[in-house]
């Protein structure tokens, strides 16, 4: 999944972005409403954690902007005012959720995958396909029972081909849910990785090459 973070405490900003690409997320940071606004305009995030306090834009205008959106991501807002008031103004604004400062980051975790999935059509929390089972709160991934140890960038391609229920998948949309906007996109990465995680998975191959079009697990 893609995520954009919107903090102004830079050190917390990049703390989260930090913790959630430990998760297997593709993350990018920015520090205040304006930035997050020039990143909304040019990449589809599944989740935006947003600090409700930004200078530059508010994050209630960023808020309303993400809402009223073509394809609007879900909105994760913080704050460090834990009033109900605050709470109910927040939701108000059309913001999913609520995490008031300072939290515990697996709950940050939780809260974040739950709502990535409510993005997009409805799927089990642990994915399941060809003997491959892939659990995205525990990190694992087996196959006809065996582990399966997979990099971060790995088990994030695999997350997007199994929640793809056999469909293909392109280059270029596990380029943009797997890694962050620093990626080149004319890289090879995502042929490698793929080439890598082919092999892991074992035989025989699960995941195919569909010529010019991209990736599908069988």
């Amino acid at each position: 999944m893609r995520v954009l973070v919107v903090e102004d405490e830079q050190l917390l900003a990049d703390a989260i972005g930090a913790g959630l690409r430990r998760e297997a997320m593709a993350v990018d940071v920015v520090y205040d409403g304006d930035a997050a606004l020039e990143r909304l305009a040019v990449n589809a995030y599944d989740v935006v954690v947003l600090d409700r306090d930004l200078p530059e834009v508010h994050g209630d205008e960023v808020c309303r902007q993400i809402v009223a959106g073509e394809e609007p991501g879900r909105v994760l807002m913080l704050t460090a005012a834990g009033d109900v008031t605050d709470r109910i103004d927040g939701l108000s604004l059309g913001a999913d959720d609520y995490l008031a400062k300072p939290f515990v980051f697996a709950e940050l975790v939780a809260r974040v995958r739950a709502l990535a999935r409510r993005s997009r059509p409805a799927v089990p929390p642990v994915l399941v396909r060809s003997g491959v089972r892939l659990d995205p709160l525990r990190r694992e991934v087996t196959r006809d029972g065996a582990a399966v140890p997979l990099t971060r960038k790995e088990f994030a391609v695999l997350e997007e081909l199994l929640r793809a229920d056999g469909a293909v998948v392109s280059s270029e949309q596990l380029l943009e849910k797997a890694w962050d906007e620093n990626a080149d996109p004319f890289t090879n990465v995502v042929r490698v990785t793929v080439m890598t995680l082919r092999r892991k998975l074992g035989e025989p191959p699960l995941v195919r090459t569909v010529t010019g079009v991209g990736y599908q697990l069988a």
